[in-house]
């Protein structure tokens, strides 16, 4: 049976191979499908329209999704990425105000924090990046933050001491991660993993720790969860164990700083260069530039417990607070 394709079909057909993007070409199939004569000889023109607009409205909603997660990314900067995460009313963005110079708002209602929003927190001579996260639910979970929380060093993981269901509101946060194979523990190395899943090393942060009242919830808290994080409590609005709180996030990093000096020249203690623990002379060089490192021949080395200005070799591994001289 001919197809007998009317003027107004055949006009959509020209305009779907003018289209330059999805949404046109979208646009244009969907009125090649309404004005296609409905027929037995139109069949399997049809289908072939029918197929290509959902192949297209799959591709539409991946891109959407993916532009929408590309929002919550934040690269990397600093010493160290933080992200802190949480339920509702947790303190996430007064803990972030508290510890930066970011502006996020505090308000004493849910789900004030829509987006991500990022912050350096300065520890000593260095600054570690802190990023605040929209609340988790059983009911409502950013897919974007998932992709900030698996590119984290560290997981700061806010409760409500003040809240009567703190614990029950932990437990949602860890069993909405977990359903996401994102899973939360102190010590990765005793956490066994499938295919696809990571582990985030976690500090359990109870904030509002002000009042007498909660001292109770506190310490069935530490209690519960004492084994699986590390636990601290803080008061974000009154800066109640702040500076603890930086110490030991530095440490949990586990980062070393290690200072540079040009022969007859003082070191520069404004500026360290960041490596993990166990890395060496030929780390901090490679840190520097590739081509440093290739044409490093030695290193004369200052700290604790090693002989000042000792030669050592590029394999000589480095401590927090070391002084190096690189000769080429």
């Amino acid at each position: 049976m001919p197809a007998n394709l009317t003027p107004q079909y055949l006009e959509a057909e020209r305009k779907f191979k003018q289209a330059k993007t999805t949404e046109e070409k979208l646009s244009t199939l969907e009125e090649m499908l309404a004005t296609i004569p409905k027929h037995k000889g139109t069949e399997k023109l049809q289908a072939d329209i029918k197929r290509r607009i959902s192949k297209l409205r799959g591709q539409e909603k991946k891109s959407k999704s993916a532009i929408r997660e590309d929002l919550y990314y934040i690269k990397k900067e600093g010493a160290g990425q933080v992200v802190i995460i949480g339920p509702p009313n947790a303190g996430k963005s007064q803990l972030l105000a508290s510890l930066t110079h970011a502006k996020p708002e505090v308000a004493p209602y849910p789900f004030t924090t829509t987006k991500t929003l990022a912050g350096m927190m300065l520890y000593e001579n260095i600054q570690i990046q802190l990023i605040d996260t929209p609340p988790i639910t059983l009911d409502f979970l950013e897919t974007g933050v998932l992709g900030v929380i698996r590119n984290s060093d560290l997981v700061w993981f806010v409760i409500d001491l003040s809240s009567d269901d703190s614990s029950a509101e932990l437990e949602i946060v860890i069993k909405r991660l977990t359903e996401k194979k994102i899973k939360l523990h102190k010590d990765e190395t005793k956490v066994s993993l499938e295919l696809g899943e990571v582990c985030k090393k976690t500090m359990l942060l109870g904030n509002k720790n002000d009042s007498e009242s909660v001292k109770e919830n506190w310490e069935l808290i530490k209690e519960l969860y004492g084994a699986t994080f590390w636990v601290y409590s803080v008061s974000a609005e009154k800066k109640i164990g702040l500076e603890e709180l930086k110490k030991e996030t530095f440490k949990y990093l586990e980062i070393i700083r290690v200072y540079t000096k040009e022969p007859g020249k003082p070191i520069a203690y404004d500026d360290p260069i960041i490596l993990k623990i166990g890395q060496n002379v030929m780390d901090a060089a490679l840190a520097i530039h590739k081509d440093f490192a290739h044409n490093l021949k030695y290193a004369r080395i200052w700290g604790k417990g090693k002989y000042q200005g000792q030669m050592v070799h590029r394999d000589q591994i480095l401590t927090d607070g070391d002084v190096i001289e690189f000769h080429i």
